[in-house]
């Protein structure tokens, strides 16, 4: 059984924090589960048990280490996870990105590093402290303490208020053009696009279209109810545009898609729908 638990960010860290989640499952010590994320947000993964492992080359399975730093997806990241496990991640919000990873998102996008190599001693030591935490109170806890000593080591404490109106319009109208986006932004599309790629990791059309996606695939999986408008508005031009879209963000048609069991990548559907109602 897959068991999943979200937590909101305390107040100051809410600009720089979507959310934290813990995530654990008690399988069968030979049972192999191979799935694929798809996650909108940079997000830094702590495995306290278990054997997990990303596809880092085509057919290479590996985990540099216990507490990595996923760069956001453009395409589907392959997974692989044998037995039991228990997996905290804290979703970094890309309008915050700046004022804790001082590099361009997009040098991270669809990979994963070992956080170590990123923030040095601060991330070890988060990672002793919550293998040693005793229950989610401690665990939470531990984060925050761990994301502000981080924003205190940078210094900038840095957010970009365009980034977070395009956080909010990918979540909740991902139909909207690029221009229109810009200029309710007040940016040209060529300086929306360089701040996207940034903290966001991908343009601003591969944001929008991979939500609209996600969108979609979470009314598909059950975790949605769209009015009859807002999914006809989802839908694609015709069959082939639809089938493009699973092929790029699933490697699956979508009748695949409906039949294929993908329990971390629901899962994270599902953590999606329920972050949205949080904010």
């Amino acid at each position: 059984m897959l068991l999943s638990r979200t937590f909101r960010p305390g107040e100051d860290l809410a600009p720089y924090i979507r959310r934290y989640y813990i995530f654990e499952a008690e399988l069968p010590d030979e049972m192999v589960i191979e799935d694929f994320l798809l996650s909108e947000t940079a997000f830094i993964r702590i495995l306290l048990d278990g054997d997990w492992k990303g596809e880092v080359e085509p057919g290479v399975w590996d985990r540099p280490s216990d507490t990595l730093l996923f760069g956001a997806n453009e395409r589907p990241f392959p997974v692989r996870v044998k037995g039991s496990f228990k997996v905290l991640g804290i979703a970094i919000r890309p309008c915050g990105w700046k004022a804790l990873f001082p590099w361009p998102h997009h040098k991270f996008r669809d990979n994963l590093f070992p956080l170590s190599e990123l923030w040095g001693d601060l991330a070890t030591t988060m990672e002793a402290e919550l293998k040693a935490a005793d229950g989610d109170d401690a665990i939470i806890a531990c984060m925050e303490d761990t994301i502000r000593a981080r924003l205190a080591q940078v210094g900038t404490h840095e957010t970009d208020d365009a980034m977070a109106q395009l956080e909010g319009i990918a979540r909740t109208d991902s139909k909207m053009l690029v221009e229109e986006v810009a200029s309710r932004a007040g940016l040209s599309t060529r300086q929306l696009e360089r701040r996207c790629r940034d903290t966001f990791g991908l343009t601003p059309k591969a944001v929008l279209r991979r939500s609209r996606f996600l969108d979609m695939a979470t009314a598909m999986r059950g975790f949605s109810s769209p009015s009859e408008t807002d999914l006809a508005a989802l839908r694609y031009f015709d069959q082939s545009h639809l089938n493009k879209e699973f092929k790029r963000f699933t490697r699956m048609t979508p009748k695949q898609f409906e039949k294929a069991v993908t329990p971390l990548q629901t899962a994270g559907l599902k953590l999606r729908e329920e972050s949205l109602y949080e904010d």
